[in-house]
């Protein structure tokens, strides 16, 4: 877009949902500095941060001055705002409607139940903190729940979860489940879980993304598999 400055990406990487804003940046080649504010610093909390996003949550965009947060606001105004695939977040009201649906369910099914999971399982064990195993097990029940409405009710025998092509469902939902899909890798008394593994419906659509993302997916899962590597190497 003439007389615009490339968009400032305020990101975590570590963070599923700031993952899925680099992709969306990255794969539509959307032009874009990246800003990395590491939450386990505490850089989300300084003063400079906090002008911009006082929420200190990430992510955050700026573009030109608009400052956004919310992972789904920013997508959405990504997808309106640059000439992407209308596929993203078609202008058709009922395919957007059907986009519309799967985010407003996303945050409290989705992120809400893996992000659950993959507290309990990784990251408080790696603060030195027990798996409390009725939260647990409450946790994989949810996230089962989850995953069979994924499968019986978005997905059926679409190829991805809101009709034919890629959609910012899909890129939403993957970037939660491929940090499920890590469990293993980061914990050093290794389970060997991955939330998909007996689900050959939600295995083929997570390939199907991840090829339709291609080189963006891996560049922004980078950070991640930098790390199972470090824990593979200890393991």
């Amino acid at each position: 877009m003439a007389g615009r400055q490339a968009v400032k990406a305020y990101l975590d990487l570590l963070s599923q949902p700031c993952r899925a804003v680099l992709i969306f940046l990255k794969h539509n080649k959307i032009p874009h500095t990246l800003e990395l504010v590491a939450l386990r610093k505490g850089q989300h909390k300084t003063p400079e941060f906090s002008k911009l996003n006082p929420m200190q949550k990430v992510p955050v965009l700026d573009d030109n001055g608009f400052v956004l947060t919310e992972s789904d606001a920013i997508l959405k105004y990504l997808a309106t705002t640059y000439n992407v695939p209308d596929h993203w977040y078609p202008k058709l009201p009922e395919k957007r409607a059907r986009v519309d649906e799967y985010t407003a369910w996303h945050h409290v099914n989705t992120r809400m139940h893996a992000a659950t999971v993959f507290l309990q399982e990784v990251i408080f064990p790696n603060m030195g903190q027990p798996t409390n195993p009725a939260k647990f097990k409450k946790a994989l029940t949810d996230l089962d729940g989850t995953l069979d409405m994924l499968e019986n009710m978005f997905l059926k025998r679409k190829p991805f979860l809101c009709g034919d092509d890629i959609s910012l469902a899909d890129l939403l939902a993957v970037c939660e489940l491929m940090q499920n899909s890590f469990d293993c890798l980061f914990q050093p008394m290794c389970s060997g879980r991955d939330v998909l593994k007996d689900r050959p419906k939600l295995l083929s659509w997570r390939s199907r993304v991840q090829s339709a993302l291609s080189d963006s997916f891996d560049e922004a899962h980078s950070v991640v598999y930098q790390i199972r590597q470090k824990f593979t190497a200890k393991l």
